[in-house]
């Protein structure tokens, strides 16, 4: 046994958990780096794919593509269908982690309850009961918190900090294709007011 197989099991059991952030996991994270190649490697045996951004400090396994004549693996990495509300509130948070990258020079984006709430409410119907729409808003930012694109500050529930991750699953063509349907969507939802 080498001396960084302890090192590789970590690294391979985090990874199978969830992402690994470098803030978070500062040890495990740089056995990640170390052993990349290698990860890469055993991984791909079972169907997965490392993902590694070190610049924005996040790493997680995916499905890996199935290239034509190749047999087809089963699903190791559950696929999520994501409703309309969730979707958007996602499309939203990564819309406003862009605009945040563009004009600060700080790398965390914190948004407090009442910032997500109003970025939501624009897209929906007006409410006259305002108590159950704020509950189906919290309700979406909780779930948003357990995807893992959100995460709530200690000792601050009404503040959250937006993970770097979102811009992994939501990209900027996506999102620029994303961007025209909620212009639309705001055309109607205006029309109905």
């Amino acid at each position: 046994m080498s001396e960084t197989t302890p090192n590789l099991s970590a690294v391979l059991v985090a990874l199978m958990k969830g992402v690994t952030y470098r803030d978070a996991h500062a040890d495990v994270w740089q056995a990640l780096v170390a052993s990349a190649a290698r990860v890469r490697d055993y991984v791909q045996m079972i169907g997965l794919e490392l993902v590694l951004d070190e610049a924005e400090g996040y790493a997680y396994l995916r499905q890996r593509h199935v290239a034509e004549g190749e047999p087809e693996i089963p699903r190791l990495v559950v696929r999520r269908q994501l409703g309309y509300q969730l979707s958007l509130l996602l499309v939203l948070l990564r819309k406003k982690l862009a605009e945040f990258d563009a004009q600060s020079a700080e790398t965390r984006l914190v948004l407090s309850r009442h910032e997500i709430v109003d970025l939501v409410r624009v897209f929906l119907p007006d409410s006259a009961n305002e108590t159950k729409l704020l509950d189906r808003i919290d309700s979406q930012i909780n779930k948003v918190v357990e995807l893992g694109f959100l995460r709530r500050l200690r000792g601050r529930d009404d503040q959250f900090e937006v993970q770097r991750i979102l811009k992994a699953f939501v990209d900027a063509q996506w999102l620029g294709d994303l961007e025209s349907r909620l212009a639309e969507w705001l055309h109607r939802v205006e029309r109905t007011r």
